[in-house]
């Protein structure tokens, strides 16, 4: 039940924000689009600062708090050899 009433309070204050704004809501896409990699990329202060206060540098925090899987998901270019070789070994695909 409280993480609902988090999620309310976050709510009202972007509502606010929003108002302060002259935004109306739902926001314009881009608008909310920035809005959401500002939720994300605030997601990441908390885990990096830790790392930071225990004395690593930016880049080690940064990849120590796994921020880039978090924030980009998986990168074109970046997926292992296991995900490549997932695919049925005859080539079709089995449906039920």
């Amino acid at each position: 039940m409280k993480i609902y009433l988090l999620s309310l309070g976050a709510g009202l204050l972007v509502g606010v924000v929003y108002s302060l704004l002259n935004v109306r809501s739902p926001a314009p896409p881009l608008v909310a689009l920035v809005g959401l990699l500002g939720i994300l990329a605030g997601e990441q202060i908390v885990p990096v600062a830790r790392q930071l206060l225990s004395g690593h540098g930016l880049a080690s925090a940064w990849q120590q708090a796994k921020c880039a899987p978090h924030m980009f998901g998986l990168l074109p270019g970046r997926q292992t050899d296991q995900s490549k070789n997932a695919a049925p070994a005859d080539g079709l695909e089995k449906h039920s």
